[in-house]
Protein backbone atom coordinates (compact mmCIF):
# COMPACT_ATOMS: atom_id res chain seq x y z
CA UNK A 1 0.00 0.00 0.00
CA UNK A 2 1.50 3.47 -0.55
CA UNK A 3 2.40 6.14 2.39
CA UNK A 4 -0.41 8.79 1.15
CA UNK A 5 -3.33 5.73 1.16
CA UNK A 6 -2.53 4.30 4.20
CA UNK A 7 -2.17 7.55 6.26
CA UNK A 8 -5.71 8.75 4.23
CA UNK A 9 -7.17 5.58 5.90
CA UNK A 10 -5.81 5.87 9.23
CA UNK A 11 -6.20 9.64 10.01
CA UNK A 12 -8.14 10.67 7.68
CA UNK A 13 -11.93 11.58 9.76
CA UNK A 14 -9.27 13.32 12.15
CA UNK A 15 -7.63 15.68 9.37
CA UNK A 16 -11.15 16.34 8.05
CA UNK A 17 -12.34 17.45 11.14
CA UNK A 18 -9.38 19.97 12.26
CA UNK A 19 -9.75 20.94 8.52
CA UNK A 20 -13.49 21.50 9.37
CA UNK A 21 -13.42 23.48 12.29
CA UNK A 22 -10.51 25.96 11.23
CA UNK A 23 -12.03 26.67 7.80
CA UNK A 24 -16.12 26.10 8.72
CA UNK A 25 -16.97 24.61 5.35
CA UNK A 26 -16.69 20.89 5.35
CA UNK A 27 -17.44 20.44 1.52
CA UNK A 28 -13.95 22.86 0.81
CA UNK A 29 -12.27 20.76 3.65
CA UNK A 30 -12.71 17.49 1.87
CA UNK A 31 -12.24 18.63 -1.63
CA UNK A 32 -8.54 20.69 0.13
CA UNK A 33 -7.88 17.28 1.72
CA UNK A 34 -8.19 15.30 -1.34
CA UNK A 35 -5.64 17.94 -3.32
CA UNK A 36 -3.53 17.12 -0.50
CA UNK A 37 -3.44 14.05 -1.15
CA UNK A 38 -3.45 14.16 -4.87
CA UNK A 39 -0.25 15.99 -4.56
CA UNK A 40 1.31 13.54 -2.04
CA UNK A 41 0.74 10.75 -4.38
CA UNK A 42 2.60 13.40 -7.83
CA UNK A 43 5.78 14.02 -5.20
CA UNK A 44 5.95 11.46 -2.05
CA UNK A 45 9.73 9.67 -3.01
CA UNK A 46 9.73 9.37 0.57
CA UNK A 47 7.19 9.70 3.63
CA UNK A 48 7.83 12.36 5.54
CA UNK A 49 8.74 12.10 9.28
CA UNK A 50 5.10 13.54 10.12
CA UNK A 51 2.80 12.72 6.68
CA UNK A 52 -0.34 14.04 8.64
CA UNK A 53 1.03 17.45 9.41
CA UNK A 54 2.14 17.58 5.74
CA UNK A 55 -0.84 16.76 4.35
CA UNK A 56 -2.46 19.40 6.97
CA UNK A 57 -0.34 22.13 5.41
CA UNK A 58 -0.70 21.24 1.53
CA UNK A 59 -4.99 21.12 2.22
CA UNK A 60 -4.28 24.00 4.60
CA UNK A 61 -2.86 26.23 1.24
CA UNK A 62 -5.18 24.81 -1.01
CA UNK A 63 -8.14 25.60 0.71
CA UNK A 64 -6.86 29.18 0.76
CA UNK A 65 -6.07 29.17 -3.05
CA UNK A 66 -9.50 27.58 -3.50
CA UNK A 67 -11.13 30.72 -1.24
CA UNK A 68 -9.08 33.58 -2.93
CA UNK A 69 -9.82 31.98 -6.60
CA UNK A 70 -13.74 31.75 -5.26
CA UNK A 71 -13.37 35.95 -4.59
CA UNK A 72 -14.57 34.48 -1.45
CA UNK A 73 -13.72 35.95 2.17
CA UNK A 74 -11.29 34.12 4.19
CA UNK A 75 -13.49 32.16 7.02
CA UNK A 76 -12.11 33.69 10.07
CA UNK A 77 -11.79 31.16 13.05
CA UNK A 78 -11.12 32.48 17.10
CA UNK A 79 -8.21 29.85 16.93
CA UNK A 80 -6.31 31.23 13.92
CA UNK A 81 -5.31 34.53 12.59
CA UNK A 82 -6.89 34.65 9.09
CA UNK A 83 -3.16 34.62 7.44
CA UNK A 84 -0.82 32.38 9.25
CA UNK A 85 -3.82 29.30 9.29
CA UNK A 86 -0.72 27.81 11.20
CA UNK A 87 0.21 24.08 11.03
CA UNK A 88 0.29 24.37 14.85
CA UNK A 89 -3.21 25.45 15.06
CA UNK A 90 -4.38 22.57 12.59
CA UNK A 91 -2.40 19.97 14.60
CA UNK A 92 -3.02 21.55 18.52
CA UNK A 93 -6.89 21.84 17.85
CA UNK A 94 -7.09 18.50 19.35
CA UNK A 95 -9.44 15.40 18.53
CA UNK A 96 -12.00 17.03 16.46
CA UNK A 97 -14.12 13.75 15.46
CA UNK A 98 -16.98 13.98 18.04
CA UNK A 99 -18.03 17.61 16.33
CA UNK A 100 -17.62 16.26 13.18
CA UNK A 101 -20.23 13.49 14.40
CA UNK A 102 -22.76 15.96 15.90
CA UNK A 103 -22.28 18.43 12.46
CA UNK A 104 -23.35 15.86 10.08
CA UNK A 105 -26.06 14.89 12.75
CA UNK A 106 -27.29 17.78 13.17
CA UNK A 107 -30.93 18.35 13.43
CA UNK A 108 -31.12 21.19 11.17
CA UNK A 109 -30.52 18.37 8.49
CA UNK A 110 -33.24 15.81 6.98
CA UNK A 111 -32.72 12.26 8.48
CA UNK A 112 -31.75 11.19 5.16
CA UNK A 113 -28.64 14.16 4.62
CA UNK A 114 -27.62 13.02 8.04
CA UNK A 115 -27.12 9.82 7.52
CA UNK A 116 -25.75 10.18 4.34
CA UNK A 117 -23.39 13.00 5.49
CA UNK A 118 -21.96 10.61 8.16
CA UNK A 119 -21.36 7.80 6.33
CA UNK A 120 -19.35 9.68 3.78
CA UNK A 121 -17.54 12.45 6.38
CA UNK A 122 -16.77 10.15 9.14
CA UNK A 123 -17.11 6.35 7.89
CA UNK A 124 -15.17 7.50 4.25
CA UNK A 125 -17.66 5.96 2.14
CA UNK A 126 -18.64 7.15 -1.24
CA UNK A 127 -21.68 9.10 -2.99
CA UNK A 128 -21.38 4.92 -4.98
CA UNK A 129 -21.46 2.83 -1.87
CA UNK A 130 -23.84 4.98 0.03
CA UNK A 131 -25.79 4.85 -2.95
CA UNK A 132 -26.09 0.71 -3.48
CA UNK A 133 -26.33 0.57 0.62
CA UNK A 134 -29.65 2.24 0.52
CA UNK A 135 -31.05 2.26 -3.19
CA UNK A 136 -30.37 5.44 -4.24
CA UNK A 137 -28.69 6.44 -7.83
CA UNK A 138 -25.22 7.25 -6.95
CA UNK A 139 -26.05 10.95 -8.36
CA UNK A 140 -29.01 11.07 -6.38
CA UNK A 141 -26.83 10.80 -3.59
CA UNK A 142 -23.71 12.79 -4.25
CA UNK A 143 -26.50 15.88 -4.70
CA UNK A 144 -27.90 14.69 -1.54
CA UNK A 145 -24.21 15.36 0.34
CA UNK A 146 -23.76 18.62 -1.37
CA UNK A 147 -26.48 19.77 -0.63
CA UNK A 148 -26.14 18.77 3.00
CA UNK A 149 -22.47 19.95 3.88
CA UNK A 150 -24.08 23.77 2.10
CA UNK A 151 -26.76 24.21 3.95
CA UNK A 152 -24.04 23.47 7.12
CA UNK A 153 -22.30 25.85 5.69
CA UNK A 154 -24.90 28.38 4.97
CA UNK A 155 -27.17 27.90 7.99
CA UNK A 156 -23.60 28.81 9.81
CA UNK A 157 -23.91 25.42 11.97
CA UNK A 158 -21.40 25.55 14.58
CA UNK A 159 -19.13 22.70 14.37
CA UNK A 160 -19.21 21.74 18.00
CA UNK A 161 -20.20 19.12 20.39
CA UNK A 162 -23.24 20.90 22.02
CA UNK A 163 -23.63 22.32 25.23
CA UNK A 164 -24.40 20.48 28.45
CA UNK A 165 -27.61 21.47 28.63
CA UNK A 166 -28.26 20.43 24.45
CA UNK A 167 -26.32 17.31 24.96
CA UNK A 168 -28.93 14.60 25.72
CA UNK A 169 -31.25 15.04 22.91
CA UNK A 170 -28.28 15.43 20.35
CA UNK A 171 -26.80 13.03 21.27
CA UNK A 172 -29.64 11.06 21.10
CA UNK A 173 -30.03 12.23 17.51
CA UNK A 174 -26.50 10.50 17.04
CA UNK A 175 -27.19 7.29 18.21
CA UNK A 176 -30.55 6.90 16.38
CA UNK A 177 -28.57 7.77 13.05
CA UNK A 178 -26.36 4.98 13.88
CA UNK A 179 -28.39 2.55 14.34
CA UNK A 180 -30.34 3.34 11.01
CA UNK A 181 -27.57 2.86 9.66
CA UNK A 182 -26.88 -0.32 11.11
CA UNK A 183 -30.69 -1.56 10.87
CA UNK A 184 -30.32 -0.52 7.34
CA UNK A 185 -27.36 -3.11 6.77
CA UNK A 186 -28.48 -6.05 8.78
CA UNK A 187 -32.14 -6.14 7.14
CA UNK A 188 -30.72 -6.06 4.23
CA UNK A 189 -28.00 -8.58 4.64
CA UNK A 190 -25.45 -5.80 3.95
CA UNK A 191 -22.55 -6.81 6.05
CA UNK A 192 -20.55 -4.15 5.13
CA UNK A 193 -22.53 -1.56 5.92
CA UNK A 194 -23.66 -3.20 9.69
CA UNK A 195 -19.98 -3.36 10.19
CA UNK A 196 -19.34 0.33 9.18
CA UNK A 197 -22.25 0.80 11.87
CA UNK A 198 -20.43 -0.49 14.36
CA UNK A 199 -17.31 0.99 13.51
CA UNK A 200 -19.11 4.25 14.21
CA UNK A 201 -20.59 3.38 16.99
CA UNK A 202 -17.54 2.35 18.73
CA UNK A 203 -15.70 5.73 17.66
CA UNK A 204 -18.58 7.42 19.66
CA UNK A 205 -18.53 5.60 22.95
CA UNK A 206 -14.59 5.58 22.83
CA UNK A 207 -14.74 9.64 22.73
CA UNK A 208 -17.38 9.67 25.07
CA UNK A 209 -16.72 7.13 27.67
CA UNK A 210 -18.97 8.44 30.18
CA UNK A 211 -22.34 7.81 27.96
CA UNK A 212 -23.73 4.74 28.96
CA UNK A 213 -26.06 4.47 26.28
CA UNK A 214 -23.18 5.29 23.40
CA UNK A 215 -21.68 1.75 24.74
CA UNK A 216 -25.18 0.00 25.41
CA UNK A 217 -25.47 0.95 21.65
CA UNK A 218 -22.27 -0.41 20.27
CA UNK A 219 -23.55 -3.59 22.11
CA UNK A 220 -27.02 -4.01 21.15
CA UNK A 221 -24.97 -4.04 17.28
CA UNK A 222 -22.10 -5.93 18.10
CA UNK A 223 -24.91 -8.96 19.64
CA UNK A 224 -26.98 -8.62 16.85
CA UNK A 225 -24.37 -8.63 14.27
CA UNK A 226 -23.12 -11.65 16.03
CA UNK A 227 -26.09 -13.97 14.37
CA UNK A 228 -25.47 -12.37 10.79
CA UNK A 229 -23.76 -16.37 9.66
CA UNK A 230 -27.25 -17.88 10.70
CA UNK A 231 -29.59 -15.68 9.62
CA UNK A 232 -30.20 -16.84 6.29
CA UNK A 233 -29.97 -20.03 4.20
CA UNK A 234 -27.14 -20.58 1.44
CA UNK A 235 -30.48 -19.64 -1.19
CA UNK A 236 -30.97 -16.57 0.73
CA UNK A 237 -33.92 -16.78 2.71
CA UNK A 238 -34.72 -15.49 5.87
CA UNK A 239 -34.22 -17.71 9.09
CA UNK A 240 -36.19 -17.13 12.19
CA UNK A 241 -34.00 -16.83 15.43
CA UNK A 242 -35.75 -20.04 16.95
CA UNK A 243 -34.08 -21.92 13.63
CA UNK A 244 -30.94 -20.45 13.25
CA UNK A 245 -27.78 -23.04 13.74
CA UNK A 246 -26.31 -21.64 16.61
CA UNK A 247 -22.80 -22.95 16.11
CA UNK A 248 -22.52 -20.39 13.28
CA UNK A 249 -23.38 -17.82 15.99
CA UNK A 250 -19.94 -15.54 16.16
CA UNK A 251 -18.74 -16.73 20.21
CA UNK A 252 -16.16 -13.82 20.27
CA UNK A 253 -18.44 -11.14 19.25
CA UNK A 254 -21.15 -12.42 21.79
CA UNK A 255 -18.52 -12.73 24.89
CA UNK A 256 -17.69 -9.10 23.94
CA UNK A 257 -21.28 -8.05 23.44
CA UNK A 258 -22.10 -9.28 26.20
CA UNK A 259 -19.21 -7.29 28.53
CA UNK A 260 -20.05 -4.07 27.03
CA UNK A 261 -24.05 -4.88 28.40
CA UNK A 262 -22.31 -5.37 31.92
CA UNK A 263 -20.15 -2.15 31.72
CA UNK A 264 -23.12 -0.03 30.43
CA UNK A 265 -25.76 -1.02 33.27
CA UNK A 266 -23.12 -1.05 35.91
CA UNK A 267 -23.14 3.11 35.19
CA UNK A 268 -26.77 2.39 37.09
CA UNK A 269 -28.11 4.77 34.34
CA UNK A 270 -30.55 2.05 32.01
CA UNK A 271 -31.68 3.15 28.96
CA UNK A 272 -33.08 1.79 25.35
CA UNK A 273 -29.92 0.87 23.79
CA UNK A 274 -28.95 -0.76 26.68
CA UNK A 275 -31.74 -2.63 27.83
CA UNK A 276 -32.30 -3.95 23.97
CA UNK A 277 -28.50 -5.00 24.42
CA UNK A 278 -29.91 -6.78 27.72
CA UNK A 279 -32.63 -8.49 25.38
CA UNK A 280 -30.25 -9.20 22.79
CA UNK A 281 -27.38 -10.52 25.58
CA UNK A 282 -30.54 -12.99 26.86
CA UNK A 283 -30.88 -14.33 23.53
CA UNK A 284 -27.30 -14.91 22.93
CA UNK A 285 -26.41 -16.73 26.17
CA UNK A 286 -28.88 -19.09 25.28
CA UNK A 287 -27.65 -22.36 24.14
CA UNK A 288 -30.92 -23.66 22.35
CA UNK A 289 -34.14 -22.38 21.85
CA UNK A 290 -35.75 -23.87 25.11
CA UNK A 291 -32.76 -22.73 27.15
CA UNK A 292 -34.17 -18.77 26.67
CA UNK A 293 -35.10 -17.06 29.51
CA UNK A 294 -37.94 -15.81 28.25
CA UNK A 295 -39.76 -14.42 31.76
CA UNK A 296 -36.59 -12.42 31.63
CA UNK A 297 -37.28 -11.35 28.34
CA UNK A 298 -40.53 -10.17 29.33
CA UNK A 299 -39.65 -8.18 32.16
CA UNK A 300 -36.71 -6.10 29.70
CA UNK A 301 -39.09 -5.61 27.35
CA UNK A 302 -41.83 -3.99 30.25
CA UNK A 303 -38.92 -1.93 31.60
CA UNK A 304 -38.15 -0.72 28.13
CA UNK A 305 -42.01 -0.44 27.23
CA UNK A 306 -42.08 2.16 30.51
CA UNK A 307 -38.77 3.98 29.27
CA UNK A 308 -39.23 3.76 25.87
CA UNK A 309 -43.42 3.64 24.88
CA UNK A 310 -43.93 2.74 21.26
CA UNK A 311 -46.52 0.92 19.47
CA UNK A 312 -43.07 -1.36 18.22
CA UNK A 313 -42.34 -2.60 21.35
CA UNK A 314 -45.27 -3.14 22.55
CA UNK A 315 -45.50 -5.89 19.95
CA UNK A 316 -41.92 -7.27 20.75
CA UNK A 317 -43.75 -7.11 24.49
CA UNK A 318 -46.62 -9.65 23.29
CA UNK A 319 -44.68 -11.83 21.49
CA UNK A 320 -41.89 -12.13 24.40
CA UNK A 321 -45.31 -12.60 26.53
CA UNK A 322 -46.55 -15.39 24.35
CA UNK A 323 -43.09 -17.29 24.47
CA UNK A 324 -43.35 -17.37 28.11
CA UNK A 325 -47.26 -17.16 29.17
CA UNK A 326 -48.84 -18.61 25.76
CA UNK A 327 -50.20 -17.46 22.44
CA UNK A 328 -53.69 -16.64 24.16
CA UNK A 329 -51.82 -14.05 26.36
CA UNK A 330 -49.20 -12.72 24.12
CA UNK A 331 -52.42 -12.24 21.16
CA UNK A 332 -54.69 -10.65 23.69
CA UNK A 333 -51.95 -7.91 24.48
CA UNK A 334 -50.64 -7.66 20.76
CA UNK A 335 -54.40 -6.69 19.69
CA UNK A 336 -54.63 -4.25 22.02
CA UNK A 337 -51.79 -1.86 19.90
CA UNK A 338 -52.70 0.70 17.90
CA UNK A 339 -50.97 2.27 15.10
CA UNK A 340 -49.56 -0.65 13.52
CA UNK A 341 -51.85 -1.78 11.04
CA UNK A 342 -49.42 -1.17 8.27
CA UNK A 343 -46.62 -2.55 9.58
CA UNK A 344 -46.47 -6.53 8.21
CA UNK A 345 -44.38 -7.57 11.32
CA UNK A 346 -47.66 -7.16 13.55
CA UNK A 347 -49.58 -9.20 10.94
CA UNK A 348 -46.84 -11.20 10.83
CA UNK A 349 -47.00 -12.05 14.54
CA UNK A 350 -50.84 -12.04 14.97
CA UNK A 351 -50.68 -14.76 12.09
CA UNK A 352 -48.49 -17.39 14.11
CA UNK A 353 -50.15 -17.00 17.34
CA UNK A 354 -53.71 -17.59 15.25
CA UNK A 355 -52.02 -20.58 13.82
CA UNK A 356 -50.56 -21.72 17.34
CA UNK A 357 -54.18 -21.65 18.25
CA UNK A 358 -55.33 -23.58 15.82
CA UNK A 359 -57.60 -20.61 13.95
CA UNK A 360 -55.98 -20.96 10.80
CA UNK A 361 -58.93 -19.40 8.16
CA UNK A 362 -58.17 -16.16 10.68
CA UNK A 363 -54.00 -16.90 10.93
CA UNK A 364 -54.47 -17.29 6.77
CA UNK A 365 -56.19 -14.23 6.46
CA UNK A 366 -53.20 -12.11 8.73
CA UNK A 367 -50.42 -13.53 6.94
CA UNK A 368 -52.12 -12.58 3.54
CA UNK A 369 -51.87 -8.49 5.03
CA UNK A 370 -48.15 -9.26 6.27
CA UNK A 371 -47.26 -10.54 2.54
CA UNK A 372 -48.89 -6.80 1.04
CA UNK A 373 -47.50 -5.30 3.01
CA UNK A 374 -43.40 -6.75 3.37
CA UNK A 375 -40.82 -5.03 0.78
CA UNK A 376 -38.05 -6.69 1.89
CA UNK A 377 -37.72 -9.92 -0.63
CA UNK A 378 -36.61 -12.43 2.11
CA UNK A 379 -39.96 -11.54 4.52
CA UNK A 380 -41.86 -12.45 1.49
CA UNK A 381 -40.77 -15.36 0.92
CA UNK A 382 -40.81 -16.02 4.24
CA UNK A 383 -44.62 -15.63 4.80
CA UNK A 384 -46.02 -16.54 1.43
CA UNK A 385 -44.19 -19.69 2.55
CA UNK A 386 -46.41 -19.37 5.35
CA UNK A 387 -49.80 -18.52 3.78
CA UNK A 388 -48.96 -21.47 1.20
CA UNK A 389 -48.61 -23.88 4.01
CA UNK A 390 -52.30 -22.87 5.56
CA UNK A 391 -53.61 -23.16 2.16
CA UNK A 392 -52.36 -26.11 1.48
CA UNK A 393 -54.29 -27.15 5.44
CA UNK A 394 -50.84 -27.81 7.18
CA UNK A 395 -51.60 -28.62 10.89
CA UNK A 396 -51.26 -25.11 12.83
CA UNK A 397 -49.59 -26.45 15.64
CA UNK A 398 -47.10 -27.95 13.88
CA UNK A 399 -45.67 -24.92 12.77
CA UNK A 400 -45.28 -23.40 16.22
CA UNK A 401 -42.75 -20.45 15.76
CA UNK A 402 -43.03 -16.87 15.77
CA UNK A 403 -41.63 -14.43 12.69
CA UNK A 404 -39.50 -12.47 14.85
CA UNK A 405 -35.88 -11.74 14.55
CA UNK A 406 -35.93 -11.25 18.41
Amino acid sequence: MHAVEQVFREHRTRMLAALTRVLGDLELAEDSLQDACAQALRTWTTTPDDPMAWLLTVARNRAIDRIRRARRPVPVRPEVAVDSYSLDSLVNLGDERLSLIFTCCHPALSLEARVALTLQAVAGLTAAQIGRSFLVPEATMAQRLVRAKRKIRDAGIAFAVPADHLLPARLSSVLAVVYLVFTQGYVSFDQALASEAVRLGKLIASLMPDEPEALGLVALMVLQDSRFAARRTPSGDFVLLADQDRSLWDRTAVVEGTSLVERALSRRQPGPYQLQAAIAAVHAQALSPEDTDWPQIVALYTELSVRSPSPVILLNLGVAVAMASGPTEGLALIDRITGLDRYHLWHSARADLLRRLGRASEAAEAYGRALELATEESDRRFLKGRFDELRLGVNPHDLARLPEDE
